[in-house]
């Protein structure tokens, strides 16, 4: 039995990436998904029952017309993957004020109106389930990933909070917290920045214990665990997908 059978599901930022792979996994599951991501795309792409919306989440408006086309297409709502972000390089020294706010307009504004927005249809349905994408780096993050982290940081209060909010309308709000996964972007970007072609078998124990990276359809299996109604009343939780534990952690100390 399809374990999304009948929801109807939106997957921000899902035309690429980890987006993309949770989109086709939902819909091989049994949901409706509505796409959207900068790229147009067709049904032809994707093997089920979608739809399309091109917005641009960094202006406010384009956020509640995201979710009122997904509402014309489909009829309705179940599930919300707040999955779009933006992940530019940044230290103390280049985050300047328009960054700044880009990326949080972006990685923290947009979710919470798009939750605002699908709250009345999650209503309506007896309940719903957001899932946030998040990021190991919202504990602390890394030199050159410091507006990032910052957003992420403020995605993991934000879903613990929406999660104690609107749970007595049956609402539940999780997030991932990814660690280093193997998308095609990713992979290009270590390219550029002077790594061999082959750096994805080349990677040190200290970063991937496994010899090898989680990958994209892997993140999409534990999204459907969220979000699927076997789930239970599950909320608020935070899960981290990574190799290792992170509290405590220093592989570069010597004793």
């Amino acid at each position: 039995m399809s374990r999304l059978a009948g929801k109807i599901a939106l997957v921000t930022g899902s035309t690429s990436g980890i987006g993309v792979a949770i989109a086709r996994r939902f819909l091989a599951e049994g949901a409706s998904v509505m796409i959207h991501g900068p790229h147009p795309t067709t049904d032809q792409e994707f093997e089920g029952e979608v739809g399309y919306f091109g917005a641009d989440l960094a202006d406010p408006a384009a956020c509640e017309a995201l979710i009122e086309a997904t509402l014309a297409r489909f009829g309705g709502i179940d599930i919300l993957v707040n999955n779009a972000a933006e992940k530019g390089r940044s230290d103390l020294e280049t985050t300047d004020a328009a960054l700044f706010d880009y990326m949080m307009a972006v990685n923290v504004r947009a979710p919470l109106l798009l939750t605002r927005a699908a709250a009345p249809a999650f209503r309506k349905r007896g309940g719903g389930s957001v899932l946030n994408i998040g990021s190991v780096n919202a504990y602390c993050g890394e030199r050159y990933l410091l507006a990032y982290s910052i957003s992420k940081g403020a995605l993991l209060t934000m879903t613990r909070n929406l999660a104690d909010a609107l749970g007595p309308d049956r609402i539940r709000v999780n997030q991932l917290n990814l660690g280093w996964i193997l998308t095609p972007n990713e992979y290009e970007i270590r390219v550029r920045e002077g790594m061999p072609k082959d750096w994805p078998q080349r990677l040190p124990v200290d970063y991937a214990p496994s010899g090898t990276m989680l990958t994209p359809e892997q993140v999409a299996g534990f999204a459907v665990a969220f979000v699927e109604d076997a789930g239970g009343f599950i909320s608020g939780s935070i899960v981290e997908l990574e190799q290792y534990p992170l509290i405590g952690r220093n592989p570069e100390k010597v004793i």
